[in-house]
């Protein structure tokens, strides 16, 4: 976390950019470096997906690289929604930190503390989905307290991260009002937010919902709309303007 706020502070970004890469091998291998290269000044962190390096047969060989390649100072988050046991957990935990050397990771809360506090390692993070970007029953879905699962969740990892540190969440720009509650129940946690670009998620209204009194709080990702755009560094430049136009408003 001490590196992520260092980041923010000097580059004056809260933009995640995220590597969703789609192409061929030859394609991805040639990009990948360029894209991290023309958005690393306007980068607080870069979030590779795990899932779209792994279906390569060098995937796991090209996402070493890709992490190496990232500038010294920019955190590295490998999202790849990890969520088992603690016996296994620590293996994943090792994969993400020791073989490939990312800074954070994503975690699926579902089989509760097991499945997060092994990601938790001192200048380590982890991101633990509450309330994803998508249409999710489960997360929407109403206790007998009236509060949803998602709240619930968000409860839950704010009572972790207040034994263990190192601990905060996902919540996607798709439902600003959502956001919100998680922020009033979770008001010192980091999250990280995709949704914005792509997904439609309305950025001013998830800007206002959810930054810390600061200008802090919110880790904005974007993947596809700057992995496909023609000019990635514009791309990546013009998001982090926007969300600083905002939060010269909000903070």
């Amino acid at each position: 976390m001490q590196k992520l706020l260092t980041r923010v502070a000097q580059a004056n970004t809260l933009l995640c950019v995220g590597l969703d890469p789609t192409g061929s091998d030859e394609d991805i291998t040639r990009r990948l470096p360029q894209v991290i290269a023309e958005t690393a000044p306007y980068a607080a962190a870069f979030k590779p997906n795990l899932a779209f390096f792994l279906s390569r047969d060098n995937g796991v060989q090209l996402l070493r690289q890709v992490i190496r390649s990232v500038p010294d100072g920019i955190p590295v988050i490998l999202d790849g929604k990890f969520g088992d046991i603690a016996n296994t957990a620590m293996h994943y935990a090792q994969f993400a930190y020791d073989v490939l050397g990312a800074d954070a990771v994503t975690v699926n809360p579902y089989m509760g503390a097991d499945a997060v506090v092994p990601f938790a390692r001192p200048g380590k993070f982890v991101f633990a989905l509450a309330k994803t970007s998508n249409h999710s029953p489960i997360q929407e879905a109403q206790l007998a307290s009236g509060q949803p699962v998602s709240d619930f969740t968000a409860q839950l990892l704010a009572d972790l991260d207040a034994t263990h540190g190192n601990i905060g969440l996902v919540a996607g720009a798709t439902d600003a009002a959502a956001l919100g509650r998680l922020r009033q129940l979770c008001p010192k946690q980091w999250f990280l937010v995709p949704g914005i670009g792509a997904q439609g998620g309305d950025l001013a209204a998830v800007l206002k919902a959810g930054l810390f009194a600061d200008g802090g709080g919110l880790l904005i990702n974007a993947s596809r709309s700057i992995w496909q755009a023609d000019d990635s560094a514009a791309a990546a430049r013009e998001l982090m303007n926007e969300i600083n136009e905002h939060r010269s408003v909000t903070a």
